[in-house]
């Protein structure tokens, strides 16, 4: 076996594959003409790499990359033999006796060869043989010995991330093992010893409305933000999420806010999805009113039944005594919006439909969401708030806490205090009409 039985090879796997010279050679970062050779037979690669990766672009089995791998070790082992003549013995071993092996008191008293030119016959030569045939059968041998490595891993399966072992590497990675049953060198594993197992997966779990969960918008409704959780049942997790925009414009002239800065520090209002991070920047509290946006959906197999949403105030203080901005001038007049009122300074908070919006109950699930708007009225007071949606699935029930992030939402009364609008076109902030 040579050159033509590894080009055979190569070819066939070539063939199969249905991919052409050219792009095999642009894939090994060869010349097509040099690929042309290895197929051939009249070259032979020095090194195995590159056979190798023709073989794997070829999609050739751990069988087939074996074959390939001995092939080209004889190759190899044969490349610059000269024909035999006829008449020649084929067993390179015959012919001269191994100066490594046979009596090495004869080499001392052989008498130096000549440097003349020498004939097919010397002994220079006839060594030269017999170490390539030595280097051969060793080839073979290691071959043979990668081949049951790889069987062993043909048989156990492919690698975690779906590909195969190729006995190369099946080969290396026992390089240096001690022999079962005999003691390692200090800090070695001996063969036999089981690996660590991989670490296992974490479990998943359904997404819940956690307190502060996510904070971050919902990546259809820019500018939403997770809501709060309290869960009263044996169930764990409330089976439904809450994302709110706690600074919703119920129309573009609608929104006003309390800050406390005077209006030649104040920067230009806010379009509606700017209105959180202006907010956050300002420090500042919705005037008179604030209007939320609340989007439930469920999140397990099961169906969710909104019973009730209740607001709930946390603290109630005198109103702020800061200037009032209003974020949207010669727009219009509001307009009404199905939604809930809700009068915070009442003494038992009761949230009403507004606008046609039907009463509770509801029901969500994973694939079917609801959307709520909740118009919270303070008049004299600065008033910290939060909403609780009393929930049930199945032999679950909770309530859910929706607030702004895991902190209460926050709506101060403006009477009395200065107000300033920025009309359209306008870069200043100008003292708004009284009345």
């Amino acid at each position: 076996m040579g050159a033509s039985d590894l080009a055979e090879l190569l070819r066939s796997l070539k063939e199969r594959s249905g991919l052409s010279y050219g792009v095999l050679a642009k894939r090994l970062h060869v010349s097509t003409s040099t690929l042309h050779r290895y197929c051939n037979g009249s070259t032979v690669p020095t090194e195995f790499a590159p056979v190798e990766r023709l073989a794997r672009l070829c999609k050739a089995t751990p069988e087939e990359l074996i074959q390939v791998h001995r092939q080209w070790i004889l190759a190899d082992a044969a490349r610059g033999r000269k024909p035999q003549a006829d008449g020649a013995s084929t067993d390179a071993t015959t012919d001269a006796p191994a100066p490594e092996v046979v009596a090495p008191e004869e080499e001392a008293t052989t008498a130096p060869v000549p440097a003349s030119p020498v004939s097919s016959d010397s002994r220079p030569q006839r060594q030269r043989r017999f170490r390539r045939a030595v280097l051969a059968a060793l080839a073979v041998t290691c071959v043979m010995g990668s081949a049951a490595l790889a069987v062993s891993l043909v048989g156990s399966g492919s690698d975690v991330d779906g590909t195969t072992r190729s006995a190369g590497a099946s080969s290396s990675s026992r390089a240096g093992a001690p022999a079962p049953g005999k003691p390692g060198k200090a800090g070695e594993r001996p063969s036999g010893t089981p690996s660590s197992p991989p670490e296992k997966e974490k479990e998943e779990k359904e997404p819940s409305a956690s307190a502060g969960s996510n904070g971050t918008a919902s990546p259809s409704s820019p500018g939403e933000q997770g809501g709060g959780v309290k869960d009263d049942s044996d169930s764990g997790d409330a089976p439904l999420t809450a994302h709110t925009r706690p600074y919703a414009y119920e129309s573009p002239c609608s929104q006003r806010f309390l800050v406390n800065r005077k209006p030649g520090e104040m920067p230009k209002p806010p379009f509606e999805q700017d209105a959180p991070a202006w907010v956050s920047e300002l420090g500042a509290v919705s005037a008179d009113e604030q209007f939320v946006k609340i989007t439930l959906q469920g999140t397990g197999k099961d169906a969710v039944v909104l019973e009730g949403l209740h607001a709930r105030v946390d603290s109630t203080k005198a109103p702020l005594a800061w200037n009032a901005y209003a974020t949207g001038v010669g727009c219009g007049g509001d307009v009404a919006t199905r939604s809930f009122g809700v009068d915070l300074e009442a003494g038992s908070p009761t949230l009403t439909p507004v606008g046609g919006q039907r009463d509770f109950p509801y029901k969500v699930s994973r694939t079917d969401a609801e959307v709520f708007y909740v118009k919270a009225d303070v008049g004299q007071h600065d008033v910290r708030w939060h909403l609780e949606l009393q929930w049930s699935s199945g032999s679950r029930h909770g309530t859910l806490r929706i607030d702004d992030q895991g902190r209460p939402f926050r709506t101060s009364g403006s009477a009395g205090r200065p107000s300033y609008q920025q009309p359209l076109g306008d870069t200043r902030w100008s003292p708004a009409p009284v009345g």
